[in-house]
């Protein structure tokens, strides 16, 4: 009975922070029907996208996010409900994956790690790289992604580590595997969710949302499956601690991206928003 009503718990949390998710990225701003393909590049949001407005934005992200349950629509269900069985049915077979299926070699687990930390570093650096590219060649949609990609970045670090410090729980290193949550032993680096996933993810979506020519799109959320693949193969999370870093950072990137963006990608001729 103590069990079921843990389990119950966790999962209620869990629709609950899905739901915040969810919510929070399918909200946009309304527009106008008739700008659906606008011939030229619109404003989206009358917030600046500058690097000094961007601790601002960020703590404006935050309240968006975490307060977004009180908002919740009939079509958000449409994304939780299946989330949260995904979830469930991982969570139920973490352990027996991670032994019965994943590599125990540690030479294995150890280059899959590293393979998942270089990626990482990939996809820290690009919107550094694209917001120099746009800054010092005028190129403003350049900018604006670099800029929109760092202000994913800080949010997911803040909701990965929110998360964390929830459901506090082991890593698959910790007391044999079991993979508990609300245990204090984790520590502030637990597992739940992954912070690679959370964070790559979010930056792709952000990538994938501003460039959406095909290659753009294989390239940028390849890498982030890459990145969540060798998390798992590198014994370093469980299923679910991918699959809600995936989604979480996917929901942010998204909500970042429908919020502040303010090139259509559209046309190969992207121009200034006119002030």
């Amino acid at each position: 009975m103590r069990m079921s009503c843990r389990l119950s718990c966790r999962f209620a949390f869990l629709l609950v922070v899905f739901g915040a998710m969810c919510a929070a990225a399918q909200t946009a701003p309304a527009t106008n029907p008739g700008d659906a393909l606008p011939d030229a590049p619109q404003a989206q949001s009358g917030t600046d996208v500058t690097i000094r407005a961007l601790p601002l934005n960020v703590l404006h992200d935050q309240g968006a996010i975490w307060t977004s349950p009180f908002h919740l629509r009939a079509r958000d269900w449409k994304i939780v409900v299946p989330l949260v069985l995904a979830t469930g049915a991982a969570i139920a077979t973490d352990k027996r994956t991670l032994h019965n299926v994943v590599s125990l070699d540690p030479a294995f687990n150890r280059d899959n790690t590293n393979g998942s930390n270089l990626m990482m570093g990939g996809f820290i650096a690009a919107p550094v790289i694209l917001y120099g590219v746009g800054h010092f060649q005028g190129n403003q949609h350049a900018r604006e992604t670099g800029l929109l990609g760092a202000e994913a970045l800080m949010d997911g670090v803040v909701v990965e580590q929110g998360m964390k410090l929830i459901f506090w729980r082991e890593r698959p290193n910790q007391d044999m595997g079991r993979g508990r949550f609300f245990q204090s032993s984790a520590g502030v680096d637990s597992s739940f969710p992954s912070s690679h996933c959370v964070l790559a993810w979010s930056t792709a979506a952000v990538i994938g949302g501003e460039y959406r020519n095909p290659w753009t799109q294989v390239l940028v959320y390849t890498g982030a499956a890459g990145i969540s693949f060798t998390r798992l193969t590198g014994q370093q999370h469980f299923p679910s601690d991918i699959l809600v870093g995936s989604a979480v950072g996917w929901l942010v990137g998204h909500y970042v991206y429908k919020h502040r963006h303010r090139f259509e990608t559209r046309h190969t001729d992207v121009r200034s928003v006119s002030r």
